[in-house]
């Protein structure tokens, strides 16, 4: 049933919205609406440059939260991790201009690699939620969401340079940032355009309660360079790079700097910090009707390094210990475009394989993963839109998928000895949706049938590492690849005045991965492993409105329900039990009011979030002890205030108030809460 893709902001209108960025036909979350574009039978949303900027979204991660049926979990102030639709970590497909960033490393559940994609640099970004392995092909299984970087040629006009600087500061986050961006064109047809970002984030201020949370700030920079040259004959060529860091990151939850909120417990650690860094560098072409055959062709080449080192100081007889990995993933894909006799088809190929090297102080034989290892992921795929009838639309699609991993260095969690490993894994899955203009631009109807998979990955395979909350996991090898079967369907209203959509969707979860308690101890922590017992489901409904009573004035909302359960092991002993997932989200709105002036040089906003008390917990959401309170996180009721004001085309100003009534509250699984009564302020100056 349908993704519904629902979160309004703004007016109504497509005379009101600025369409300069949109490529797509898409659901288009644009600088003054969440527009609902009815020619589509796969709802998505396009969250764009000016909402990033009018939102003042500190991360990117956090540009999805008013999205229904996501749910943004930090672990740090540094980290962000979304529930889309109950599934986060490497469920969730996370791509840049095309490029997976998802890698053999990623682990389950909450990860922080999304943050290391700059916001600033991001023209767009384009969400759809649901199964999707047919086009996204491995992880895409509770969305996936494609980060499209800012082009060069698109940035200005004109033959001379143009400079941008912006900065933002606020107070509850403690931060400051400031981001300063060169255009250097060489005529029409070539554009170099460069940035650098640097962020200082002090420590986290919580409501009226909590207070300052100690020990949770962090800095990052991050450089991004983009050269664009367009031929005679339209094609484009794309060179980039783009290198992130973020330096002492603390995951505060496990050390002694914790701050108890509504029972949580307080961690024994001293110090647990990382640090992140990610680096991307790609050449790609797209081509015009290439041939007879193709509307358009677009290849990428790309290399991709994420580097990531953990230092943790213990308690009692100070203890140290270092770990860490290097991943560096090459990239080949093909997508092309042809309008044929038998239908619109879209169909490719894509390859990565990653080299992974890690380690341990305090283990010889790898670090938090396999040493000396690599992965493997292939396929090739086809999509097929036909025109049955007047108002009917069909698609079919299918994907073939080849995975293999080996690591010549594991520590076998039975006899504690170094091993090897070498598996693989085939599948073919398959997609159908069907799309009908009962009302042709007003009312239309779309459903849909699409698989998902998840090849296991070096980190289900060969991980030893501490995970949650104090558990030490270790490698399974024998492990299958993980199956999803989803059903989706939904209605779309628009017209002049009202934007409506209501949607549903059910999603059959077979052989899921999960981790489950050994019985064991190692190093005092109980030992945890992982197996294909996770059969189970997850359902939900998404209901958005936009309604604009008169000129200037949109009032504006939406709602998520999702529940699901799998079957896991909660004891060491052999008893499957069906649970619900882990850190279900709770039932969660959106409520808000906006104004944009005749000229539209000043806008305003008022946005209520409301989330309902998250106790619906699985075994390990209720022994995760640092994170969720017992019984639950509590519910909440935050106020959000925002407004801006563009002087001219060369200076805009938006600031905020966030969570105006300082409010005590916490995302559901995070590691700190969120910020109290924040202030904030960002200026851009183009010169």
């Amino acid at each position: 049933m349908s993704l519904a893709i629902l979160s309004f902001v703004g007016s109504i209108g497509a005379e009101e919205t600025n369409f300069a960025a949109i490529t797509l036909p898409e659901v288009v979350v644009t600088g003054a609406v969440h527009h609902v574009m009815m020619e589509v039978g796969t709802p998505m949303a396009t969250v764009d440059r000016m909402v990033l900027r009018q939102k003042l979204f500190r991360t990117t991660p956090q540009a999805l939260r008013e999205i229904p049926g996501v749910m943004v979990q930090e672990t740090s102030h540094g980290q962000g991790s979304p529930y889309i639709r109950g599934f986060t970590g490497f469920r969730n497909l996370f791509t840049i201009d095309g490029i997976r960033m998802n890698n053999s490393v990623f682990r389950v559940g909450p990860n922080q690699y999304w943050n290391t994609v700059d916001p600033y640099l991001i023209d767009r970004l384009e969400i759809s939620k649901g199964t999707a392995g047919v086009i996204g092909g491995s992880d895409a299984v509770g969305g996936s969401v494609n980060a499209i970087s800012q082009s060069s040629l698109e940035y200005a006009t004109g033959d001379a340079p143009v400079a941008t600087a912006v900065y933002r500061v606020s107070s509850a986050e403690n931060s400051q940032v400031g981001r300063i961006e060169a255009w250097l064109p060489n005529g029409e047809r070539t554009a170099l355009l460069a940035g650098a970002t640097l962020k200082h984030f002090g420590d986290l201020i919580g409501g009226e309660d909590v207070g300052r949370q100690p020990n949770t700030g962090y800095d990052e920079w991050d450089v991004d360079v983009k050269l664009e040259h367009r031929t005679v004959a339209d094609a484009l060529v794309s060179l980039a790079y783009q290198n992130t860091r973020l330096e002492d990151v603390p995951r505060t939850h496990r050390t002694v700097f914790a701050q108890s909120f509504a029972g949580t417990a307080v961690g024994t650690e001293l110090q647990r910090s990382l640090d992140q860094q990610r680096q991307l560098a790609y050449a790609q072409l797209r081509l015009v009707s290439p041939n007879v055959w193709m509307d358009s062709l677009t290849t990428s080449a790309s290399w991709q390094r994420q580097q990531e080192a953990r230092f943790r100081l213990r308690g009692g007889p100070l203890r140290t210990d270092q770990q860490g990995f290097t991943v560096d993933t090459f990239g080949l894909w093909s997508r092309a475009e042809s309008d044929t006799g038998i239908g619109r088809l879209t169909y490719g190929f894509d390859y990565y394989r990653d080299f992974v090297d890690s380690f341990s102080s305090g283990n010889t034989i790898q670090g938090p993963v396999g040493d000396e290892a690599n992965y493997d992921l292939f396929g090739v795929y086809v999509d097929d839109t036909i025109d049955l009838a007047p108002g009917w639309e069909w698609s079919l699609g299918s994907r073939y998928n080849y995975a293999a991993a080996n690591a010549d260095s594991v520590r076998d969690p039975l006899t504690t000895l170094g091993t090897s490993i070498s598996r693989d894994w085939h599948s073919a899955v398959g997609e159908t949706r069907i799309r009908w203009q009962a009302i042709p631009d007003q009312l239309h109807w779309h459903a849909g049938i699409s698989q998902g998979f998840r090849a296991p990955n070096l980190s289900d395979l060969t991980r030893f590492d501490i995970s949650r909350s104090g558990e030490v996991e270790t490698a399974a090898f024998n492990l299958d690849q993980e199956k999803f079967l989803g059903f989706e369907s939904g209605l779309k209203y628009m017209q002049s005045a009202v934007t409506a959509e209501l949607s549903g969707f059910y999603t059959l979860i077979e052989d899921q991965i999960v981790r489950f308690p050994t019985g064991a101890l190692i190093g005092g922590l109980p030992e945890v492993t992982k197996g294909n017992v996770g059969d189970g489901y997850v359902q939900g409904v998404e209901l958005g409105l936009a309604w604009q009573p008169i000129d200037q004035w949109t009032l504006f909302g939406n709602l998520a329900w999702i529940e699901g359960q799998v079957d896991n092991f909660p004891t060491a002993a052999p008893v499957v039990r069906r649970e619900y997932l882990d850190r279900l989200m709770p039932l969660t709105a959106l409520v808000g009011l906006r104004w944009d002036s005749p000229t539209k040089r000043w806008w305003s906003e008022a946005v209520a979030m409301l989330a309902d008390r998250a106790d619906k917990l699985s075994s390990r959401d209720a022994a995760d002890a640092q994170r969720i309170p017992p019984g639950g996180t509590p519910g909440y009721a935050v106020l959000n205030l925002r407004g801006g004001w563009k002087l001219s085309n060369s200076f805009t100003a938006s600031a905020a108030i966030e969570n105006a009534l300082d409010a005590d509250y916490r995302i559901h699984g995070s590691g700190q809460n969120m910020t109290g009564r924040n202030f904030i302020l960002e200026m851009t100056v183009r010169f």
